[in-house]
């Protein structure tokens, strides 16, 4: 875990300057606070889609994704079937894992459940949102939440959302601030992630 500072001169972690992608990733939305259900929904099914694979995998085919499951619409998604199935197997623009397609549909019905006992798919993640998250110190997979949510998700049916798979929901989405200390974008991130705990309460 270091800073880089790259050409433009603003620092960063070393993983958000390593690729013209994960600059644009890391410098807009990733630590920031996310509040609409369908983005939540597209990142924790990415994150199951990432398992396996490098998460640069899996951004530079999120458009594909997006089209294929349609902008992961859960009620949309929830109601693909078998020809969808094999639809989303011959799609050469996204990963083509039965498993993890059939998984986003199961977890489709699962967020609409989700959201039926909480109102919405951010009422209920918010529940693991850390108000003070220091800088890490550590590079870290898991946590006592991320395996919390991971347990809970579980239990309320969903799949491929083990721990390590949640913690990086929790990093992405903004439910910790995993930016290093001296990063450029760790501010806003912090002030972005406030902002949306705040419309949540």
């Amino acid at each position: 875990m270091e800073i880089v500072v790259p050409e433009d001169g603003r620092p960063r972690c070393w993983w958000g300057a390593s690729t013209p992608d994960y600059v644009d990733y890391h410098d807009s939305e990733w630590g920031f606070g996310v509040t609409e259900d369908s983005r939540l929904f597209e990142k924790i099914c990415l994150e199951g889609f990432q398992s396996g694979l490098s998460w640069l995998t899996i951004l530079r085919k999120r458009e594909n994704f997006r089209r294929a499951f349609d902008r992961f619409d859960p009620a949309a998604v929830a109601a693909f079937d078998a020809g969808d199935v094999d639809r989303l197997l011959g799609d050469a623009g996204i990963v083509r894992h039965r498993g993890k397609i059939t998984s986003t549909i199961n977890n489709a019905s699962r967020a609409l459940e989700t959201i039926d006992d909480f109102g919405s798919l951010a009422a209920y993640f918010y529940r693991w949102f850390e108000p003070e998250s220091p800088p890490p110190v550590s590079l870290q997979a898991t946590t006592e939440a991320s395996t919390a949510l991971s347990k809970d998700l579980k239990r309320r049916g969903w799949s491929f959302v083990g721990p390590t798979t949640a913690y990086a929901f929790m990093q992405a989405m903004g439910l910790v601030n995993d930016h290093l200390a001296e990063c450029w974008v760790r501010d806003d991130a912090e002030a972005s992630r406030q902002v949306a705990a705040s419309r949540i309460r």
